[in-house]
């Protein structure tokens, strides 16, 4: 029991610098205005850098609650189609990399001295499915980006089958997005093909989330 203390103090000092972190990015977003569309055209394509600082800027507010949706409908209307996809995949995948580390390494001990045998169980499940879990949480549209990024870190999911689930699952709903902010201008068929997407992935994570949850009320009966 006296070893077990410090560990403990030791996680608590580490996850409570996470929630810091957490905090000081949403603050620095709310005190910080994003520019125009009109000005970050002007600067993102009338620069050779404007492309890397576009991505680094957006890996770095998807570690805070800003909702990535809105990053990459700027995307698209920033640099088109084609060249809003690459950047916002490029981005996203970044800025889950780094949010995932984070969360490792600030909250895993946390997590593990304060929750006990749940958390093992969530372990062994994406232990064993760690790609297929990741690609169903990514596929929905409306689940905070952000926060699936900390709690993959805070779990034993291996560091592949994160990035690559991540990769698999963020492509339709990053064309959608992407696509709205490219042609929404427009309202063709590129629109009314990108809001189905979002539609459908929406409601089929929803139907599965709730086959999940009727089947784990089964098994506790």
């Amino acid at each position: 029991m006296a070893r077990s203390l410090p560990g403990r103090h030791r996680a608590l000092i580490r996850l409570v610098w996470l929630l810091v972190f957490i905090a000081a990015a949403a603050a620095a977003v709310l005190l910080f205005p994003l520019p125009s569309v009109d000005d970050l055209q002007r600067y993102f394509t009338g620069t050779p850098w404007g492309a890397g600082v576009f991505i680094l800027g957006y890996a770095a507010l998807t570690l805070s609650p800003v909702p990535k949706n809105l990053l990459s409908i700027g995307a698209g209307v920033v640099f088109g189609f084609a060249g809003g996809t690459g950047v916002v995949l490029s981005a996203a995948l970044l800025g889950a990399t780094a949010a995932f580390w984070l969360g490792r390494w600030l909250g895993r001990d946390a997590v593990e001295a304060f929750t006990g045998a749940g958390v093992e169980k969530l372990d062994g499940l994406l232990r064993r499915r760690g790609f297929t879990a990741v690609v169903g949480v990514r596929l929905v549209p409306v689940l905070p980006f952000t926060a699936i990024n900390y709690l993959a870190g805070l779990t034993s999911v291996s560091w592949w089958p994160y990035l690559l689930g991540t990769a698999v699952g963020i492509l339709p709903g990053t064309l959608s997005y992407v696509t709205l902010g490219a042609f929404g201008a427009q309202l063709g068929w590129q629109v009314q093909s990108a809001a189905a997407a979002l539609g459908l992935l929406t409601i089929a994570g929803l139907v599965v989330a709730a086959r999940m949850r009727r089947q784990k009320g089964a098994g506790n009966v």
